[in-house]
C-alpha cells in the first residue's frame, strides 16, 4: 500500500495541536483528521479517535504494525515541514516589503 497524497488541512501556531492532516492510500482510500500534536518529547501523530462514555479516547482507524505507522508518520512530517517552510518564507517576504 502506497501513500499517494498527504494534505495538511489546518495549521495552528498556538496550542499543542499543530495541524490536522488527511492522507490517501493508493489513490483509493483516505483517512481524515490525523492530528500533529506537540508533546513533551517533540511532535507526534495521533490517529482519528472518538471519545468514549468513560472519558477515554479510542482510535477509529490506525495501523496494525509499527512499520506502517512509521511510514505514515514520515510522510506526514515531510509534508508538514514543507508547509512550515512555505509559511515561513511568506512571512519573510511580507516583512521585507
Amino acid at each position: 500500500m502506497d501513500i499517494t497524497d498527504v494534505r495538511i488541512r489546518k495549521v495552528n501556531d498556538e496550542g499543542k495541536m499543530k495541524a490536522i492532516v488527511s492522507i490517501t492510500f493508493d489513490d483509493e482510500f483516505v483517512v481524515h483528521d490525523i492530528k500533529i500534536i506537540e508533546g513533551q518529547n517533540g511532535p507526534f501523530i495521533a490517529m482519528p479517535s472518538r471519545k468514549m462514555s468513560e472519558g477515554d479516547f479510542r482510535d477509529i482507524a490506525h495501523p496494525l504494525v509499527s512499520e506502517t505507522r512509521n511510514k505514515i508518520r514520515d510522510a506526514i512530517f515531510e509534508e508538514y515541514e514543507k508547509v512550515l517552510a512555505q509559511k515561513s518564507a511568506e512571512i519573510e517576504a511580507d516583512s521585507a516589503e
